[in-house]
C-alpha cells in the first residue's frame, strides 16, 4: 500500500494541531482505501482568457515554454487549443470564450474582484488527473463529500465529456477533473470538431522559429511547479482539500516573515520528477489584511487575493543547468526574452553559491498569469530560498498594485480607451 506520510516535513512554518490531527487521518484513509493509488499525475491543465486573446497568448506560450500547438476543438462557444510537449508532461488547454457576453460560473469568479472583472474571462481553471478507475475514484470522492459538475452542467460548460468534473474549490476557486485513460494511450478531449486555426498555427510557428534560432527550446523545461494565492484563513483548509482531491503529499511550509506570507508545497506520491506531475504551491499571508495597520508588515499575497480573487498566480518551468555564453542559462534565456519584448518584474535574483536562481515575468495581458524561470545548480533540491522568495513576492506586489490603479482609474473613466 502506497504511503503518503513517508516523507519527512520540511520548513519552518507552524502550522495548527488541526491540521497535522487531519493531514494524518486524511492520508492515511486516502491510502488505505485505494484513492492514492488510483489517483496518477497531472495530464492537462486549463486556462480560459479573452475573446481574441488566445492566438496572442499561444504566440506567447510557443516563445516562452516548450509547449507546442497540437489542435483547436472548436465547439459553439469556445476555442479550446490543445499544447502539447510530450505524452509525459501536462498538456495546456487554452480556452477562448467567443462571445464577449457570454457569462458563466468561471466568470463569475471574477467579476467580483477590482482587478478579476477588468479580465472577466482571464483565469487558470484547474488540473486534470489521469485515473485508473474513473468510476470507483468519483464514488469514493462523493463519500466524502466532493461536489461534482452533472453531465448536462459539463456539456453547457463546454468541457471534455470524457471527465468528472469537480465544481470550484471555495478556497481556490479552481477545479480538478478526472479522466480514465490507460497511460499508453493518446490524450484524446471528448470536445468539439479538431480544426487548425491558421492565425494560431502562423503565430505559433513564428514564435518558435524565434525561439530555435535563440537556442531557447534546449533551455526551457516543461512545468515544475504550480503557486496558487489564497486567503490567510484559507491555508490549511486550501492545502488538505488539494490533498483530499489529488494523489500529493504534504512537503512543508516555509515563513516568509518580512512579507507576511507563507508558502506551502505538496508533491505528487508517485513521481518525484515535477516534468511529469508538478509540484502545486500554496501562498497565503500570516495575517489578514484588516491587521496590516497594527502589525505594520506589507500584505502583497492578501492584495493579490482581494484583487483577483483566489487563483492561480504562476506557472514556474525549469531552466536546464549550465550555462550558454558565459551566462547561467536563466540569465541567458531572460536576455533572450526580454530583447523580444517581454518584460520581467527584476533581475534575475538568487546565485550559484545558493543552490538556484529565479525570476518572475510581468503578469501575461492575455491570462493574468505570471511565468517563473527557476535554475537549480548542481543538486539542489529545494523550490526557493526564503530571500528569493521575499524579493519576488515584494517585485510582484508593486506590479498588482499598479494594475490595481490602472483597473480603477478604468472604471472611474470608462471612455478613456473605449
Amino acid at each position: 500500500m502506497v504511503n503518503s506520510l513517508i516523507h519527512p516535513k520540511q520548513g519552518d512554518k507552524a502550522n495548527s494541531a488541526w491540521f497535522d490531527e487531519f493531514l494524518v487521518r486524511l492520508l492515511e484513509n486516502r491510502d488505505r482505501t485505494g484513492l492514492t493509488e488510483m489517483i496518477r499525475e497531472i495530464d492537462a491543465l486549463m486556462i480560459t482568457v479573452e475573446p481574441g486573446c488566445s492566438a496572442a497568448y499561444v504566440s506567447e506560450l510557443a516563445l516562452m515554454t516548450p509547449y507546442h500547438y497540437l489542435v483547436t476543438l472548436e465547439s459553439e462557444s469556445h476555442w479550446t487549443h490543445i499544447l502539447r510537449i510530450d505524452m509525459e508532461s501536462p498538456d495546456l488547454l487554452v480556452r477562448e470564450v467567443r462571445d464577449p457576453g457570454r457569462g458563466d460560473i468561471f466568470r463569475s469568479l471574477n467579476e467580483v474582484y477590482p482587478i478579476g472583472a477588468h479580465k472577466p474571462n482571464s483565469r487558470y481553471m484547474g488540473e486534470i488527473f489521469r485515473v485508473s478507475n474513473l468510476h470507483e475514484v468519483v464514488e469514493q470522492q462523493k463519500s466524502r463529500e466532493i461536489r461534482f459538475f452533472n453531465q448536462d452542467q459539463i456539456r453547457k460548460l463546454e468541457l471534455p465529456g470524457n471527465m468528472a468534473i469537480v465544481k470550484p474549490s471555495p478556497y481556490t476557486h479552481n477545479i480538478v477533473a478526472y479522466w480514465e485513460r490507460p497511460p499508453e494511450d493518446i490524450r484524446v478531449y471528448a470536445l468539439g470538431n479538431s480544426v487548425i486555426l491558421d492565425e494560431v498555427n502562423r503565430g505559433y510557428h513564428a514564435a518558435k522559429a524565434i525561439q530555435e534560432e535563440l537556442g531557447l527550446d534546449k533551455l526551457i523545461r516543461p512545468i515544475d511547479h504550480l503557486a496558487t494565492r489564497v486567503y490567510s484563513q484559507n491555508r490549511e483548509v486550501a492545502i488538505l482539500e488539494y490533498l483530499t482531491l489529488s494523489s500529493y503529499y504534504y512537503w512543508g511550509s516555509y515563513d516568509i516573515a518580512n512579507q507576511n506570507s507563507s508558502t506551502n508545497v505538496t508533491k505528487s506520491i508517485h513521481y518525484a520528477d515535477e516534468r511529469i506531475s508538478p509540484a502545486k504551491v500554496f501562498t497565503a499571508a500570516n495575517q489578514p489584511y484588516f491587521v496590516n495597520h497594527l502589525v505594520g508588515l506589507p500584505s502583497p499575497t492578501e492584495n493579490f487575493v482581494r484583487n483577483y480573487g483566489p487563483r492561480l498566480h504562476h506557472l514556474a518551468l525549469a531552466v536546464a543547468d549550465g550555462e550558454t555564453g558565459n551566462q547561467a542559462n536563466i540569465d541567458y534565456v531572460v536576455d533572450a526574452i526580454r530583447a523580444r519584448g517581454k518584460d520581467f518584474l527584476l533581475d534575475v535574483i538568487g546565485s550559484r553559491e545558493e543552490g538556484l536562481k529565479q525570476i518572475f515575468s510581468s503578469a501575461s495581458e492575455h491570462s493574468s498569469l505570471i511565468i517563473e524561470y527557476v535554475q537549480r545548480f548542481g543538486d539542489f533540491d529545494g523550490f526557493f530560498t526564503k530571500q528569493n522568495v521575499a524579493e519576488l513576492t515584494h517585485a510582484a506586489g508593486v506590479e498588482e498594485n499598479l494594475r490595481l490603479l490602472q483597473a480603477e482609474s478604468e472604471a472611474a473613466n470608462p471612455l478613456v480607451n473605449a
